[in-house]
């Protein structure tokens, strides 16, 4: 009985993900669906933003600044944090800035 109700759980989830992805795939504002079109890929632009920095990533996303495709790589390197973006279409790092706060947090100050 348990094994049944696990399988349709299982079922249940893999058809809400299936919808959701196709949900996605229709909406304009979804950054993450124009990576397709980025001539690297997020590993490639992690380890360009660790050599730049010398560190290690923390964080990764794609995203769109100043109208181009680039990925926003946190790289730590000691006590210091730097928000390093790379640019999607040739792996090039376009700028790098240290981090003084992590704004992604939402206020709560728990992580």
């Amino acid at each position: 009985m348990k094994r049944k109700a696990s399988l349709a759980a299982l079922a249940a989830f893999s058809t809400a993900a299936v919808v959701g992805t196709a949900v996605a795939a229709k909406s304009p504002g979804n950054d993450a669906l124009t990576i397709s079109r980025a001539g690297i890929s997020l590993v490639q632009a992690v380890g360009a933003a660790e050599q730049h920095v010398g560190g290690k990533a923390a964080r990764a996303e794609y995203e769109r600044h100043k109208g181009q495709g680039v990925f926003d790589v946190e790289v730590v390197k000691g006590a210091t944090v730097m928000d390093v973006k790379v640019d999607a279409g040739n792996g090039k790092v376009i700028e790098a800035t240290a981090d003084t706060a992590d704004h992604d947090d939402g206020g709560d100050h728990e992580d």
